[in-house]
């Protein structure tokens, strides 16, 4: 939102009058709202999007334990048709049952000359740097 503000010049406005005839004008951006606020930082409507509001919908979870374990579950991406069976532990890769399921590996367990022992290091110090200043007083 902007406000155009337009004066005339004369010799009894200005001690520079140019032309009385030039009109001066002046573009005065406003920042804050009539509230007091400043605007934009939430405080008008939210809109909504083209489809108005959506709906949380809920996904239908198997609990059959037969199909838990012979199946899997969810993997069929066609409107028709069954689930994937699963196959003996034989026909997959034996890198697959070494991939690591939890979370990342301690620090302790990696290697010191590799580069993601020293990525972990240095997030650890800034976390800690930024945990001390957030804890100073000025």
């Amino acid at each position: 939102m902007f406000r155009v503000l337009c004066a005339r010049l004369t010799p009894a406005t200005s001690s520079r009058a140019l032309h009385s005839s030039v009109p001066l004008c002046a573009a005065a951006k406003k920042t804050t709202s009539a509230a007091g606020g400043v605007m934009g930082l939430g405080k008008g409507k939210k809109k909504l999007g083209k489809l108005g509001a959506m709906e949380k919908r809920e996904l239908p979870v198997e609990t059959d334990p037969h199909k838990l374990v012979t199946l899997v579950c969810g993997a069929n991406i066609h409107t028709s048709g069954d689930d994937v069976k699963l196959g003996p532990d034989s026909e997959y890769p034996p890198w697959l049952w070494e991939l690591r399921t939890r979370g990342a590996p301690a620090l302790a367990e990696l290697d010191p000359a590799s580069k993601q022992y020293w990525l972990r290091v240095r997030a650890a110090g800034m976390r800690r740097n930024n945990k001390l200043r957030s804890l100073r007083k000025f």
